[in-house]
């Protein structure tokens, strides 16, 4: 093996079961009572067998990692990025394939993950700390650092059941990377905290990094994965179906991420919806001057969204929205169908179509995806995975209309008003 190496993954796979029928725990007397009565049958309970439907949320991955790379992790919720994180941080147990870690390892991979919840938050740095094998003086050394990252120092001796998500993660990321691990592992679990900690965060990651420390990073934020990694691996389905530069990967998943560019695509990704007790989506159009149109937009004529539901009971407080993304998975603006209304409104039963316009002069001539999902205000969202339109916009409007060749700058493309006048 190459002494470069910091972690070696062959054909690792994990398998759960699911479904079937719950098992009875047998007593030792009720398994010698069965056995003596119906010696040669499979024990079973009333009869049924405990069939259970089997699910790889990974199957045969390999990969190595060399010493001081920086991978990022990407593929869509339920891909297997997560099962991923916790077999390499010996959380979880593969059912097949092996896994060589060469250097100490440190994660984040959940909220808590790792804290006592009956210990204080100075109880659990030093645990971590000796988790990872280190001494206490080194730990004591790095002590105030920690503190003063995760800002929580008025709660240090407080018990770790009573922090908040937040706090949580900001000690957790603290910790796991203050205490310098050679391989660090880090999962979505910074979605949690909010954006000023987020930015502290990456930039933390950026220094780790710089330091030539491993980082395995999962992130739905293609912004920091293409800031941070040099590499990337995408997996679908528990399989790795691409590993390269992290931008080509990048790519690779936002052409094949399920979007829409036709009417028969529009059919499939909503035939597709689980089935919600509340609403049901019946149809998404976009329209430019009466015309539908796709992914090619322009930016000069208002973009008209229109989409077609039915809600199948009164319901308070159900939002049907749009996010309007860039390339680098930044969120530009989101719009809610009601966020004009003075108070939260109520919906009765029957079928709406629902307009939303954006305005012309607003797009810039570069690539956006509008991601469109239904909520139910404070309760939960009616559809988990957003629906995602790319769209292409060209250049027809006012924005930078003397000078078409020079070069779009920025994420939107916003006309505004200006007065200027000769005043000598």
């Amino acid at each position: 093996m190459s002494d470069d190496i910091a972690i070696r993954v062959r054909g690792l796979g994990k398998k759960y079961q699911i479904g079937g029928p719950q098992e009875k725990y047998l007593t030792i007397r009720d398994a010698i009572s069965y056995s003596v009565k119906t010696p040669f049958r499979r024990l079973c309970y009333r009869g049924v067998d405990n069939l259970k439907r089997e699910i790889w949320a990974l199957n045969n991955v390999s990969f190595d990692v060399k010493k001081g790379e920086v991978v990022g992790i990407i593929g869509r919720n339920g891909a297997g990025k997560s099962t991923l994180l916790k077999i390499l941080s010996r959380i979880t147990t593969p059912t097949e394939g092996e896994v060589d870690i060469y250097g100490r390892v440190g994660a984040l991979l959940e909220v808590g993950t790792g804290f006592h919840p009956e210990l204080t938050g100075r109880e659990n740095i030093f645990l971590t700390g000796s988790i990872l094998g280190m001494r206490k003086q080194e730990i004591e050394e790095k002590f105030d650092e920690i503190i003063k990252f995760a800002e929580i120092e008025k709660f240090l001796d407080t018990p770790a059941k009573r922090y908040s998500s937040g706090m949580y993660v900001r000690l957790g990321f603290s910790v796991a990377a203050h205490l310098e691990p050679e391989i660090l592992l880090v999962d979505e679990v910074l979605a949690v905290g909010d954006a000023s900690f987020q930015k502290k965060c990456l930039g933390k990651l950026g220094d780790v990094a710089s330091e030539g420390r491993t980082v395995l990073f999962v992130s739905h934020n293609m912004g920091a994965i293409k800031k941070l990694c040099t590499r990337a691996l995408l997996i679908e389905s528990g399989n790795l179906v691409e590993d390269g530069i992290t931008s080509e990967v990048i790519t690779h998943y936002l052409d094949q991420s399920g979007s829409i560019s036709t009417n028969e695509d529009i059919d499939a990704i909503i035939s597709k919806l689980p089935p919600d007790p509340t609403i049901r989506l019946e149809n998404i159009e976009m329209y430019q001057e009466g015309i539908q149109v796709f992914q090619t937009v322009e930016n000069g004529i208002p973009l008209e969204i229109v989409i077609t539901y039915e809600v199948f009971e009164r319901t308070h407080g159900m939002r049907v929205y749009f996010d309007l993304m860039d390339s680098d998975e930044n969120l530009l603006f989101r719009s809610f169908h009601d966020e004009q209304s003075d108070t939260i409104p109520v919906m009765e039963k029957g079928r709406y179509k629902s307009r939303a316009t954006i305005p012309a002069d607003i797009l810039g001539p570069i690539n956006y995806e509008i991601r469109l999902r239904a909520t139910i205000y404070n309760v939960r969202t009616c559809i988990p995975s957003p629906i995602r339109i790319p769209i292409n916009v060209t250049q027809t409007g006012n924005y930078n209309k003397s000078y078409p060749g020079d070069t779009f700058r920025g994420k939107l493309g916003l006309c505004i008003n200006w007065d200027t006048k000769k005043i000598l």
